[in-house]
Order: structure tokens, then sequence, then C-alpha cells
């Protein structure tokens, strides 16, 4: 068995396509004996059933003849136990045979890959990598910051809190001068009636619903 594996997936210059030819003819060849050796078998089952046959036709009649078949079937069934055994055996060599040329064949892959892995990182180093992602890194905030001074508005700064200040002048100016309008002079303490009105029109109301409470006293 050792000197089989080594024949066919031993080393040599001429590489992997001689191994592999040489494991595809050993499996070939194994089958094609394993399908004899299987036709061998049924036909020895089948005589051996046909001597049992005739023991079992003869065992009251004729003693001699069926001892005789007993014996050619004790025969056959010794022959069938070794051929099946052979049978197990090719079995086993076939499936080793395989199962070695897939392992075979799938390291060759495996060093396929670990080549070009190598071939890859061949010019790369952590050094070169982390160099190249601070590089990104700069870029990226390069862009941000070309990004956030293309989209601020041109001219100069406007201040928030003066442009409140200056509204808010223009809209007394505006009330100021629709009073004036209507011959009535601008007060200061304007925020003050409107509170003196509404407290005259909440007493107002007050006043209606208790007069509202004694009339239904009274009926």
């Amino acid at each position: 068995m050792a000197s089989m594996f080594s024949y066919l997936f031993g080393g040599g210059s001429s590489g992997g396509n001689t191994r592999k030819d040489n494991a595809k003819s050993a499996i070939i060849e194994l089958r094609k004996h394993l399908d004899t050796l299987t036709k061998r078998e049924a036909l020895l089952e089948k005589r051996i059933a046909e001597q049992e046959g005739i023991a079992r036709k003869n065992v009251s009649t004729n003693k001699i003849a069926a001892r005789n078949a007993l014996k050619r079937k004790k025969a056959l069934e010794t022959e069938l136990e070794k051929l099946q055994a052979g049978i197990a055996s090719l079995e086993a060599e076939s499936n080793a045979i395989e199962s070695a040329n897939l392992n075979f064949e799938t390291m060759k892959v495996m060093q396929s890959g670990a080549r070009a892995l190598k071939n890859i990182h061949g010019n790369m180093d952590i050094d070169k990598v982390d160099a190249t992602m601070d590089e990104i890194r700069e870029q990226v905030a390069l862009t941000d910051e070309i990004g956030e001074a293309i989209s601020r508005p041109l001219g100069q700064d406007i201040d928030e809190f003066e442009l409140e200040d200056e509204l808010e002048a223009l809209e007394q100016e505006a009330l100021d001068a629709k009073m004036l309008n209507a011959g009535r002079v601008p007060n200061s303490k304007l925020p003050e009636t409107a509170t003196s009105v509404t407290a005259e029109e909440e007493e107002d109301d007050e006043e209606e619903e208790l007069r509202k409470l004694q009339r239904e006293m009274a009926m």
C-alpha cells in the first residue's frame, strides 16, 4: 500500500500532472477489478443456492447426492468468503486513493492561494498600511474643511443679536407711528393699561355671575 502511494503521489520533476494521471489510472483499474469480483460474487452465491437446493431435494431419497452437494456448497462458501475479503480490501484501497488524491488536490489549491497572498502582500507591511490610512484621514478632514468653507455665506459676518435689537427698534417705531396717526400719544405704560382693562373685564364678569346666582336663588 505504501509503495503504491509513493508511486501515485511521490515527488518528481514532472510535477502534479503525472501524479494526477497515475491516481486516476489506479482508481479506474481498481473499479474495473471490483466490478469483475462483484460479478464473480453473484455467480458463487447462485451456485451455493443451487447446491443447497440439490441437498434439500435428496436429503431423504439419496443421502450420498445430498452429502456431495453440501461438500460443494461448503467449498463454494469458502471461495466466496475469500472473494468478499478481497473485495473489501480493494474497496478500502480505492477509497484511500480517492481520499489521498482529494487531499493532494486540496493541498495544491491551498499552496496556490498561499503564493497568491504572498505576491499580493509582497510590497505591503503594517507601517505602510498605517501611513496610507493616516493620509486618507488627513485628506478626508481637508475635504470637510473645504466643504464647510465653500458653504459659508460670502461677505462680512452678521451679528444676530444686533440684528434682533434693530428689528425690535423698527417694530417700536411702527407702533409709535400708528398711535400718533390715531391722535394718541404713545404711552410707555401701555402694557399696564392693557392689564387694567383685562382686570376690569374680569370684575364685570364676576359681578354678572353674582347677579345670575342671586336671580336663581330668588326663584
